[in-house]
């Protein structure tokens, strides 16, 4: 990445980079909240994967470099079942600043939270949002994509389970399995699933996200941590 990307005011996702335009709401940010000056820069992105530099206009923004194309990021996919309070909006946030592509809410038999048809769109909206702002504020030029609730049964049978003394490698992984605060249920998932450890202490969910998100995107360790949560 660039300096002057990383030094920008702020990243603003647009419709079209070659012509940015903000939204209302944006542009309030950008002048009121931020009190952006006239010619300072900022990134505007499209959130697949087309950027720009433009500087700050007494109307608007104007376009100062050609538009660039950062190569797309290797997939990887997060099933996150929905965690009290703000949890789950933190493991969000996190995993779309270390560059998971994909985050899907996932039904489990002891989840503390329960989604029918209304309380799934509302948490869809809440955790697009807040995918949204992080990636903004990490310069990531390809939005986090939330999927439709899916329950265990319809995971797909390559995704990783994280679980105490999974013996898979995390070289393979690119899609896990993260289970809510009362860890997995017995006999949740098929005996063929594949496991993987995060350790050998007893992680809160959202830590363990965090950490599947970190070994999935930038590193890789072949042994020890559990299910998540307390």
């Amino acid at each position: 990445m660039s300096d002057a990307r990383r030094r920008a005011l702020a990243q603003f996702f647009v419709d079209e980079p070659t012509a940015p335009q903000l939204t209302a709401t944006d542009d309030h940010h950008l002048r009121r909240v931020l009190r952006a000056r006239p010619g300072e820069h900022v990134v505007v992105c499209d959130g697949h994967g087309r950027w720009a530099l433009a500087t700050v206009g007494p109307d608007g923004l104007d376009r100062v470099s050609e538009v660039c194309v950062d190569p797309a990021p290797r997939d990887t996919t997060l099933y996150l079942a929905p965690l009290k309070g703000d949890r789950s909006e933190w493991a969000v946030a996190k995993a779309t600043e270390l560059g998971v592509t994909r985050v899907v809410p996932l039904r489990t038999t002891r989840a503390v939270v329960r989604l029918d048809a209304d309380s799934e769109e509302r948490l869809v909206q809440r955790w697009t949002r807040v995918a949204r702002e992080a990636a903004a504020q990490a310069r990531r030029p390809y939005l986090l994509e939330i999927g439709s609730a899916t329950r265990v049964a319809d995971v797909p049978a390559t995704v990783a389970v994280a679980d105490f003394g999974g013996p898979h490698p995390w070289s393979r992984v690119d899609a896990v399995a993260i289970g809510p605060e009362g860890g997995w249920a017995p006999d949740e998932w098929d005996a063929t699933r594949p496991r993987v450890s995060l350790g050998a202490l007893v992680l809160r969910a959202e830590t363990a996200a965090l950490a599947a998100a970190t070994l999935m995107t930038l590193g890789r360790l072949d042994g020890g941590v559990g299910e998540g949560g307390k």
